[in-house]
């Protein structure tokens, strides 16, 4: 194989990434007629339309996909060449990219992120806010941040912080006209603040005591995609809200926030970040698995 047909191979990757030239053109630096002139001369090359475009979008032919789908294992290998020369070094560098929801992003990561970068200045860290299961493989990601019990069995994952718990609470405007609710049944006769994720489905508030599991589909006068607007609706007394712990620790000390059901809420297994069985893990990645597994 001439060296040609490596980079014209690489160039078609990331066009199929990005989804666009001009998205791949900024990967990699170059002028949007080379990422168009090297696809061209590869599909001139092999007799094989390798892409189709569209004026709005650029997507794999089904040869295309089955050449990427081939490609894909080969070209991690040369990365992962590429940055073991980096960790020669001892000191790792490269792009890591995740797919995290954005409750992980709160609580698991952005209290350390500047710790990270402080001890990893070489490394780019990408963090993709999504609150649905991504395949990390087909979404081109490195790796993945999600909740242990969300997880896939074909992936390793590695706990990055300590265990979580809900709380169920309202502000003491609210329970000076509402009763406070002594099981979750009690809660058929509250005003609760839903949230719905951005698959479009509605949380069910879920309880567990001495071995007895309950799932709820509470009714409410307020639904929301955000635990921050939750927490501060509910502190304003616009009804009851179940949000993980850390979100009204403060609140509930500063008395703004009356805790109740606490025992139907036990502790459960936090976040995990996930990723594929691979011979060998990029270095950029390994540090931030070593630097994150340590939190909690």
């Amino acid at each position: 194989m001439k060296r040609t047909h490596l980079s014209q191979l690489a160039v078609l990757a990331t066009v199929a990434q990005c989804g666009s030239f001009r998205g791949a053109a900024r990967e990699l630096a170059i002028a949007p007629s080379a990422v168009s002139h090297a696809v061209s001369s590869l599909e001139a090359r092999l007799g094989v339309r390798l892409l189709a475009r569209s004026t709005r979008s650029v997507a794999p032919t089904e040869e295309g996909a089955q050449l990427l789908e081939r490609l894909r294992p080969a070209l991690s290998e040369i990365d992962l060449a590429l940055e073991s020369v980096v960790e020669a070094r001892d000191r790792p560098a490269g792009n890591v990219r995740l797919t995290v929801p954005r409750t992980a992003a709160h609580l698991a990561l952005t209290p350390r992120l500047g710790a990270f970068a402080s001890a990893y200045p070489d490394i780019v860290l990408e963090i993709v806010i999504e609150d649905r299961f991504t395949d990390v493989v087909e979404g081109g990601f490195d790796a993945g941040v999600r909740l242990g019990e969300s997880l896939q069995r074909d992936m390793i994952a590695v706990r990055i912080g300590p265990n979580l718990r809900g709380a169920v609470v309202g502000a003491p405007s609210y329970f000076a006209t509402m009763p406070r609710p002594r099981h979750p049944h009690d809660l058929a006769g509250h005003r609760c603040l839903r949230f719905r994720f951005s698959s479009g489905i509605l949380y069910r508030w879920e309880f567990e005591k001495d071995g007895e599991e309950i799932e709820m589909a509470v009714q409410g006068p307020l639904i929301l995609d955000e635990d921050h607007l939750i927490a501060n609706a509910a502190v304003d007394g616009a009804g009851l809200a179940f949000l993980f712990e850390d979100y009204v620790r403060d609140a509930i000390a500063a008395g703004k926030l009356i805790r109740v059901l606490e025992d139907w809420c036990p502790p459960f297994d936090g976040f995990f970040a996930y990723y594929p069985s691979r011979r060998q893990m990029r270095p950029a990645l390994r540090a931030f698995i070593d630097f994150f597994k340590t939190a909690g």
